[in-house]
């Protein structure tokens, strides 16, 4: 069992689903990166049309709101690393009154394929920006040209990945917490 950035891998992890969970924060960070050049500091990513009416700040409501929700969608990346960690199957030393118990195995899944389930917008997203419309499939807003376009999609389309990587690992995840030990006792495995 090799320790890591992420602690230790948990037991029975083979190596392509701890790239695979590390895949996954590293293909949210450059829409953040996008974001936060590009509307948090002006950098010419994208071209902005006339200020828009009705006292909203800019295209996404402010500095705070890109910068917060940058932060959030790569914390919530992060998460995916439990899946392949320790730490994602006994509570860490830190958590109050769970610390050293077993994660319940549904406690994780239940999230992770909820979470896997709503980031399928993405690759729908991508798709229908990629034809200039939003979701609704009205023109989208973001004006962009030649190495603007380019580099929009270069930083874009990684998102698309997250949805089936987290499903994958959250699949590896359920078969290897309950498989290994029995489904019915995978939550009163002895800690070490």
């Amino acid at each position: 069992m090799a320790v890591h950035l992420h602690g230790r891998t948990a037991p029975g992890v083979p190596r392509w689903a701890v790239l695979a969970a590390y895949a996954i924060p590293l293909a949210v960070l450059p829409s953040g990166l996008w974001r936060i050049a590009g509307l948090v500091f002006d950098v010419p990513l994208l071209e902005f049309g006339p200020a828009p009416t009705g006292g909203h700040e800019g295209l996404a409501g402010g500095w705070w709101y890109i910068m917060l929700l940058s932060v959030v969608s790569e914390a919530a990346a992060l998460l995916a690393v439990g899946l392949v960690s320790e730490w994602g199957e006994v509570w860490p030393g830190w958590v109050p009154v769970l610390r050293g118990r077993r994660v319940p195995v549904m406690a994780a899944v239940i999230p992770a394929g909820l979470g896997a389930l709503a980031l399928l917008i993405f690759p729908y997203a991508m798709v229908m920006i990629s034809f200039g419309v939003k979701l609704d499939g009205s023109p989208t807003g973001l004006v962009t040209h030649g190495w603007q376009t380019v580099i929009f999609h270069v930083m874009y389309w990684p998102l698309a990945a997250w949805s089936p990587l987290l499903a994958l690992l959250t699949v590896h995840y359920y078969r290897r917490r309950t498989v290994r030990y029995g489904a019915a006792g995978a939550d009163d495995i002895p800690d070490h």
